[in-house]
């Protein structure tokens, strides 16, 4: 799926927040509640993974994507997800994620009997119930070594050819097994990766903390050029403009800015 930039907003009064909750669960990343605020199509960033998400209304699958997408969000109280940790969502869900559509897929359409699950979300009274429901939902599932690839992949200098060879795999192999597992072949997946390790920077550049040029150098861009088009491609922004709107602590991207 993706993250939304910015974790709370406002609006005429109302409030939107976004928060996130640790898992010691070898299949989850993290679990995360979103209190919408209003209806709108938010923008999120991507980061390689694939959250099961209870939407108030219809549990479905998000994928990942190569490029920063937009979510609707509904006039509900709250929302609730697992974020399934990248490398495992193929196994977890027994499914290809190469041949899921993208967008949001209800989890009935690839698991039967995932309805009584929704009817248990529906009477979840608060987030923290929902997440004992998604976990229990994706705990006892498989989960598979690929999330040990992909954290390879991840290293600033990582080529593929080497990571493959460390595993036993061709390139072929690791382009194969990466697009049932996470939905993106090798280097779409390194791409969104480095750009996931850019945002996580986002505080210290809007701080002053640091600079753009220091973190392309550390996330291993060939440059800060190269960080902007990245950037351009990933999120539709410059670096700069995801800067300041993290200093602002707006859920999206200013109109025309992207």
């Amino acid at each position: 799926m993706a993250v939304p930039l910015c974790a709370r907003a406002a609006r005429d009064g109302r409030w939107s927040r976004y928060r996130e909750f640790p898992s010691a669960s070898a299949a989850v990343a993290c679990a995360w509640s979103g209190e919408p605020g209003w209806p709108r199509a938010l923008r999120v960033l991507p980061d390689g993974c694939t959250d099961v998400v209870w939407t108030g209304r219809d549990l479905v699958v998000l994928t990942p994507a190569a490029q920063a997408r937009r979510v609707e969000l509904v006039a509900v109280r709250w929302t609730a997800g697992v974020r399934l940790r990248c490398g495992v969502a193929g196994s977890v869900l027994g499914h290809d994620l190469g041949e899921l559509p993208s967008g949001p897929v209800p989890l009935r359409e690839l698991w039967p009997g995932a309805e009584r699950f929704e009817d248990s979300l529906a009477g979840a009274g608060d987030p923290g119930s929902a997440h004992r429901i998604l976990a229990g939902l994706v705990g006892a599932r498989p989960v598979s070594r690929w999330g040990d690839v992909v954290r390879a992949l991840a290293a600033p200098a990582a080529r593929v050819a080497e990571v493959g060879e460390r595993f036993g795999l061709s390139e072929r192999g690791v382009r194969r097994h990466l697009l049932r597992e996470v939905g993106l072949g090798p280097k779409p997946l390194q791409r969104v990766l480095r750009f996931r390790r850019f945002v996580g920077c986002l505080d210290r550049l809007a701080t002053g903390r640091t600079t753009l040029a220091r973190v392309a150098a550390e996330l291993g861009y060939a440059d800060q050029s190269h960080l902007g088009r990245d950037c351009l491609r990933l999120a539709g922004a410059t670096p700069a403009t995801l800067v300041a709107a993290r200093g602002r602590n707006v859920p999206d991207i200013p109109a025309g800015e992207a």
